[in-house]
Formats: C-alpha cells, sequence, structure tokens
C-alpha cells in the first residue's frame, strides 16, 4: 500500500469504489453508527506488502483486544489542527482510555457503539484527514481491526480523547 505520497512506489495500487453503503443508523449529529463498506469494483490482491487486518469476534475484541493497553493507527491526516496534510503515512500507538475517563471529558455524547484513545498530556492524536482510517490492535502477532477513527474535540488538545467507532458492535452488519 502507499506509504509516501511523494514516490513511486511498486506496491501502490489504485482501486475504484463501486458502492459505499453507509449503516442505516447512522446520525450526523453524534456521528453514531459511524460506519460505512466501500464495495469495489476489483478484488484486492494481497501481497507482501498488501496484508489484511484480521476482524475479531466481538467476545474476543471486547474482553481480550480491548484490554491491551494500546492499539495502532495510522493516516495522512495533519499532525496539528490547521497544519496541512502529511505526505508521509504515520502511525501511532495510542493507549486505550476508560469508557468513563472518555465521558467525563468530552462535551459531545460516547455511545455504546464508541470508544476513546489516546493520550491525556502529550499532544499525539489523529487529527482531520484521519477520520474513516483503521484502530488496529495486534494479539500474538497479529493485527485485528478494532475500530474506526471518527471524531474528537480538538486534535491532541490536554484531557481530550479521540472517538472511535468500535467495529465488534457492527460485524454482523458487515
Amino acid at each position: 500500500g502507499m506509504v509516501d505520497k511523494e514516490k513511486e512506489e511498486p506496491s501502490r495500487v489504485m482501486h475504484r469504489v463501486e458502492k459505499i453503503v453507509a449503516h442505516p443508523e447512522f446520525d450526523t449529529k453524534t456521528f453514531d453508527s459511524d460506519i460505512a463498506l466501500l464495495k469495489l469494483e476489483e478484488p484486492i490482491t494481497f501481497s507482501e506488502d498488501v496484508v489484511p487486518a484480521c476482524l475479531p469476534e466481538e467476545d474476543f475484541a471486547n474482553n481480550i483486544l480491548m484490554n491491551q493497553t494500546f492499539g495502532i493507527v495510522s493516516g495522512f491526516g495533519v499532525t496539528f489542527e490547521r497544519a496541512q496534510p502529511v505526505k508521509k503515512m504515520k502511525t501511532l500507538q495510542i493507549p486505550y482510555v476508560d469508557g468513563d475517563t472518555c465521558k467525563l471529558a468530552l462535551r459531545h455524547p460516547v455511545t455504546e457503539n464508541m470508544f476513546c484513545a489516546g493520550y491525556d498530556k502529550d499532544g499525539k492524536d489523529v487529527c482531520q484527514g484521519d477520520g474513516g482510517g483503521p484502530h488496529v490492535t495486534q494479539y500474538n502477532g497479529t493485527y485485528f481491526v478494532t475500530g474506526i477513527i471518527s471524531w474528537g474535540e480538538g486534535c491532541g488538545t490536554p484531557g481530550k480523547y479521540g472517538v472511535y467507532t468500535n467495529l465488534s458492535k457492527f460485524l454482523p452488519w458487515v
């Protein structure tokens, strides 16, 4: 896959999207059920550089994966508010945050279909341009998709956290 927008990479492949299917209960005000499926015109060919992340069973995701210390996010979004998007994909190891801690820190509602991750004071966070990207958790050498970057109140703001769609809540729909 693409890691650097300024370099021609042999593993870079573009795919046309045939159809976008948004979740029928997506709420544009609260971002609840912030998930969509993309049907591609052609299937993806996996290689050494292009590998799938696994979809976990709900119990495994909730009881094991989301009790790990960190997940990993990646994207080409800005590195701080009102900055230019980056040319090289960034990855960030980001800690899970307790649901009650997160709800107290944010003005907007965090629903049962969401979870929080981030640093309390460090300033490392996902930001504009990263939305829709993956939150994965590594377990015994395998990467599992645990969330989708959704929203936040600022980027890297002290005392605030990023909010993610909890993929395990949508596995039957996926």
